[in-house]
């Protein structure tokens, strides 16, 4: 099934992070000027949030160079203006936002009608002119630049911009175990899944609901907390209240935030510069000062200063000295770096710069996480003391007249050359990947001579990918991305050599990935969004000794390590996160949480939808399948095929009543059964309540038509019916009302005697299976197969429905199935996004953030194609949009120890072509012979993987035996095996044989 349509489908993940400051994008409006690489980048953000009109501003011309860094234009649009000639390509990424152009004056008239304006690429007469028109206007105002290796951000909100939600992720809250009277009163709140105990901090503000005795709390004004220990938390007094009997839920609240913002003529003297950490403030502060030198040089010579020009440096730096603004000394040194290649234009650099301005434009427009205040510096001048680098003159990165003329500015002409050498591997083209690729491609990275550029990604093109990955349009749905990508990349920048494949890299495709694939590799870009996926990929690069640059994000947050061999340390094996099961029991009888709710209508989905229509089409292909199973499980699965044989439907009519009894069946019946076998006063033993601690006493529901949520749940349950038996869904409200008026439902009846497991080992205890039962079962059932064959009925009989997380009638159902099963059991509902976030165990990217990771990645990727062998010149970063934090950090060198008298490193290894003198594959114990003969070691043991190829401590039968096989004899086929290559490890005499990562591996080549 394709996922669900309309600017909910679209847009699903974006609100997600955004909220609902997400839905006032439409009714936005934003100028962009500047329409070189930071404005491009914004821009592109913008429209594919789905702010409502986007304006271009440019009075310029289409360069040759500008096609190096500004994605959305072509060798056709040179000569044409740079903002008319965007409009159209950014125009097709979202054709709902209105995309305009203007080359004219920015006027006050003009400026007056948007929210938000954003100028990148401006002098600062024309900043300090708006910056003042839109102080005074309320306009929220911000000025982005990239030069060279550096960015500027500054942000100006006016003096009163209200934040309605600072802080990420939803308000967290706990079930409360119990309340004690006094002052101030504790509150213990239960423990959930894992023995975690409460989510709240220090100061937290919290509201109550659903107390019982304790009332005068539920519905008070928000009360801060003040954590004792992991469940308990005290609230203030409460002595005077009612004693607490039970129940009850604890919420955290967020307050809006008020923040004042100076205007950018003040803030160019008196800077709040926003840091990582207090010892960037000095760097940050001598940037402060090069850019305004940078715009004094401009007005005084008319251009920036030439790349690697020893005078206009000097110049820049005079300037900088004069301005006295300085509260700190001036780092001469991050001037003078920053001045010699102020003039070069990167790609990557433009990419974060542009993403951290558009991310800041939303904020202004959505109210949503906090903005700036007021500047922030970024720069990569650590390339700038790489080998080869530091040597680099005027002439050698004079222009050439070539789309890469901004990068030779910074990296010379020869550097530029190697870069079209490269052969990379990019390993998913989604969110992170499009970016990657679409940096590469202006990079020019593998667009000379023998360069190659490989993109895999199995999946698809998906609605909800075009709001997070430019490089797919709506046509594209539904074809393979790596596919639609390389496309992309060729109309880019025609010379990349880029080849698109369909595979997963992963342990059944090392035949086409396999070490000699790895090895002639220069690196590897990693895109990928699952932990398996990411490790698997980082073991094959270690053993391979291939450099990796490893991406992600989570929402507004996102990172950059990178692995090079022998110069960082490798990157450590992701975390088991655990599975996060909630206990059978707690999702059918006694849920606490809205997750608990929200798993329960997840398991519903699959339990209505997808697993009866599975059994009923393997029935009708293989009636004898059941024999297959346990007696048990057999029954459970015919039991299913005879109710979905039994209700199949004829109408829609027919879907809205099955719909309407599951109701009532599980939101009434189910609930009043469970207070029948443990009414409200039922006591576990004398004194001790049964619905008490992490029990909430349910209480049935009645069926309210009128009610939305009712309502809503009826016509997704029936849509989802029709579609698995392949009836016509309808979605008229009206005729699903009218059918409902005629439902009529027989009385509940208790059942006594029922079994209701309480704890997890009754849940899952066997029950022994009716045999007889089963043999009826299974002759009525081969019955009625035998007339639907009769029949000729379509085969497959159902369609089996598979939950989709982006479509909007699969989220609906769990939506309303889990708030209904809130309301039973009092526990406050989720609105549909965040059911969908958590149900869908969504991990959000939005554009903003992926541009700014892969621009980071590709900082490093200059490091890498420089062959950069000094640890201090890398950096892993780790960024955080919500507050605009950027930290970048060396990463740490290799850890080494010492083994056989001789110092060694983590990635080395021992390399032995293991062709014995025969000609023939090594035997054991040629093996053995090379390890005494070469480095001395007396091996007592040799191992390859977990089977033992030779133990000394064996009887003498058995080592003749193992020293005389060959070392890969026996060796099922397997990648090593195909890749004629073995690891072999070994321990030495006097050697513990725990102690495996204390020697270095042996790489066994096979003949």
């Amino acid at each position: 099934m394709s996922g669900g349509g309309g600017s909910a489908g679209r847009y699903s993940r974006q609100l997600l992070v955004l909220g609902g400051g997400a839905r006032r994008l439409p009714g936005a409006a934003a100028l962009v000027s500047g329409l070189r690489g930071t404005g491009a980048q914004a821009a592109a953000a913008l429209v594919l949030a789905g702010t409502g009109r986007v304006v271009l501003h440019d009075r310029g011309e289409t360069r040759t160079a500008d096609l190096g860094q500004q994605f959305l234009l072509t060798e056709s649009d040179v000569g044409r203006n740079r903002a008319e000639a965007s409009r159209r390509v950014l125009a097709e990424l979202n054709p709902s936002v209105a995309v305009a152009a203007h080359t004219g004056e920015l006027s006050e008239a003009f400026l007056a009608s948007f929210q938000v304006v954003l100028l990148t690429e401006s002098p600062l007469e024309q900043q300090l002119r708006i910056g003042d028109f839109c102080h005074a206007r309320g306009i929220c105002f911000i000025v982005a630049d990239a030069k060279g290796l550096a960015g500027q951000l500054f942000c100006d909100f006016g003096e009163r911009f209200v934040v309605d939600d600072p802080a990420e992720g939803d308000p967290v809250s706990g079930a409360v175990q119990h309340i004690s009277q006094g002052s101030p009163g504790v509150v213990t709140c239960v423990g959930t899944e894992g023995g975690r105990g409460h989510p709240f901090c220090d100061g937290d503000l919290v509201t109550f609901s659903g107390v019982e005795g304790m009332t005068e709390l539920n519905g008070r004004e928000p009360v801060p907390v003040r954590v004792l220990d992991a469940f308990r938390l005290e609230i203030g007094d409460t002595s005077s209240f009612s004693p607490y009997r039970g129940g009850g839920l604890v919420s955290q609240v967020r307050l809006p935030e008020v923040h004042s913002y100076e205007p950018l003529r003040r803030a160019l003297a008196e800077p709040k510069i926003q840091v990582a950490s207090a010892k960037e403030v000095p760097r940050s502060r001598s940037l402060h000062a090069a850019f305004q030198a940078l715009h004094a040089f401009r007005e005084e010579q008319g251009r920036l200063p030439r790349p690697r020009a020893p005078a206009d440096t000097a110049r820049v730096l005079e300037l900088a000295r004069s301005l006295g603004m300085q509260q700190s000394p001036l780092d001469e040194d991050v001037v003078r770096g920053f001045t010699s290649v102020s003039a070069g234009d990167l790609c990557p650099v433009a990419s974060v710069v542009g993403a951290l301005a558009a991310q800041e434009a939303l904020k202004a427009i959505t109210a949503k996480f906090v903005p700036l205040e007021q500047w922030l510096y970024l720069d990569a001048l650590e390339c700038l003391a790489l080998e080869g680098a530091a040597e680099l003159t005027e002439e050698d990165c004079a222009p050439r007249g070539s789309r890469y003329d901004g990068q030779i500015a910074v990296f010379g002409a020869a550097f530029q050359e190697l870069l079209g050498r490269q052969k990379y591997l990019v390993v998913g083209a989604g969110a992170i990947g499009c970016e990657l690729l679409k940096n590469f491609a202006m990079m020019g990275l593998a667009a000379g001579p023998d360069g190659d550029l490989i993109v895999t990604d199995m999946d698809t093109v998906a609605l909800s990918n075009l709001p997070r990955q430019l490089l797919y349009r709506s046509a594209d749905i539904s074809k393979p991305k790596s596919s639609v990508a390389a496309a992309a990349v060729r109309r880019m920048n025609p010379d990349v050599k880029v080849t698109a494949h369909q595979n997963q890299v992963g342990p059944t495709s090392e035949q086409l990935y396999g070490d000699d694939f790895f090895r002639r590799l220069d690196g590897v870009a990693s895109a990928l969004d699952t932990l398996e996926a990411r490790s698997y990929l980082e073991s094959r690069c270690l053993r391979c000794l291939t450099p990796l640059l490893d991406s992600g994000t989570e929402g507004l947050r996102g990172n950059v390590l990178g692995m090079v061999p022998a110069v960082t340390k490798p990157l450590e094996p992701a975390g088991d996160p655990g599975d996060g099961a909630i206990p059978l029991c707690t999702l059918r009888f006694f849920p606490r949480t809205i997750q608990h709710t929200l798993q329960w209508a997840r398991d519903e989905f699959e339990g209505l939808f997808q697993l009866p229509a599975e059994h009923v089409n393997r029935f009708m292909e293989d009636p004898a399948f059941p024999e297959q199973l346990p007696a048990r499980k057999a029954l459970e699965v015919l039991e299913r095929v005879r109710g979905s044989l039994q209700e199949r439907p004829r109408d829609w009519q027919d879907c809205v009543r099955w719909a309407r009894r599951h109701w009532q069946s599980r939101y009434h019946d189910a609930i009043a059964q469970l207070l029948h076998t443990f009414p409200p006063e039922h006591e576990t033993s004398p004194g001790v309540p049964f619905w008490t601690g992490d029990r909430s006493c349910p209480h049935p529901l009645l069926f309210n038509p009128d009610n939305d949520t009712h309502l809503e749940y009826i016509l997704a349950a029936a849509h989802l019916f029709a579609q698995a038996h392949r009836v016509p869904p309808c979605s008229d409200r009206e005729a699903a009302l009218a059918i409902l008026s005629s439902v009529v439902l027989p009385p509940f009846v208790s059942q006594d005697g029922l079994q209701i497991p309480l704890v997890e080992e009754q849940e899952e205890a066997q029950v022994p299976a009716d045999h007889r039962h089963l043999e009826n079962l299974i002759q009525d059932l081969a019955q009625r197969r035998q007339e639907l064959v009769g029949a000729e009925v379509q085969v497959p009989l159902m369609e089996p429905i598979h939950f989709e997380k982006d479509n909007d009638i699969h989220i609906n159902f769990i939506t309303a199935a889990s708030n209904l099963r809130a309301e039973n059991y009092g526990i406050p509902p989720a609105d549909w996004l965040t059911s969908k976030r958590i149900v869908g165990r969504i991990v959000p990217a939005i554009i903003t953030t992926t541009a700014a990771v892969a621009g980071l990645a590709c900082l490093e990727v200059y490091k890498l194609v420089w062959g950069c062998r000094d640890v201090s010149c890398y950096r892993n970063s780790h960024l955080n949009l919500s507050d605009c934090r950027l930290l970048r950090g060396q990463p740490l060198p290799p850890h080494t120890y010492r083994y056989g008298g001789r110092q060694w490193s983590c990635w080395d290894r021992l390399e032995l072509r293991a062709v014995g003198a025969d000609g023939q594959e090594m035997t054991v114990q040629e093996v053995l012979d090379w390890l005494q003969g070469t480095h001395g070691w007396t091996v007592t043991m040799l191992l390859r993987g977990h089977t033992v190829l030779y133990d000394k401590g064996a009887d003498e039968e058995e080592q003749a035996r193992q020293r005389a096989q060959r070392i890969s004899e026996n060796l099922e086929d397997s990648g090593e095996l195909r890749q004629r290559e073995l690891q072999l490890f070994y321990v030495c005499e006097g050697e513990d044989a725990e102690a495996g990562d204390a020697r270095p591996p042996l790489l066994c080549s096979l003949p």
